[in-house]
């Protein structure tokens, strides 16, 4: 029965060593990876949505996180802007909350 298991001897030579530079590159390429797939697409919604929140003026119609669809009538310097959410209501929200800047007109269509 021995000629189908062939018998398996220890060999007193090297041992197999792996690659002392393996972990160090493994370690860069998941960095690179978790930079390029997370932190920058990140970063640039941020920086996209700090541009919006610059660029809003007086008379821009806007949606904010809540649900609220209004025309912003006062922009005040400390970072609060009033929107006019028809002719007899007007709100005063944090200029972070606005999720984004609606076409002319919107407010009209709906």
């Amino acid at each position: 029965m021995d000629f189908f298991i062939s018998k398996a001897y220890a060999e007193a030579g090297q041992a197999s060593e792996s690659n002392p530079y393996f972990l160090p590159i493994m370690l860069v390429v998941f960095g690179l990876f978790f930079y390029f797939m997370i932190m920058r697409p990140q970063q640039k919604r941020a920086k996209a949505h700090r541009e919006l929140m610059a660029a809003i003026s007086k008379g821009d119609e806007v949606l904010t996180n809540g649900g609220l669809i209004g025309r912003v009538s006062k922009v005040n310097e400390n970072g609060y802007i009033a929107l006019e959410l028809n002719d007899t209501t007007e709100v005063v929200i944090k200029r972070d909350f606005i999720a984004s800047v609606l076409p002319k007109g919107t407010m009209k269509s709906l």
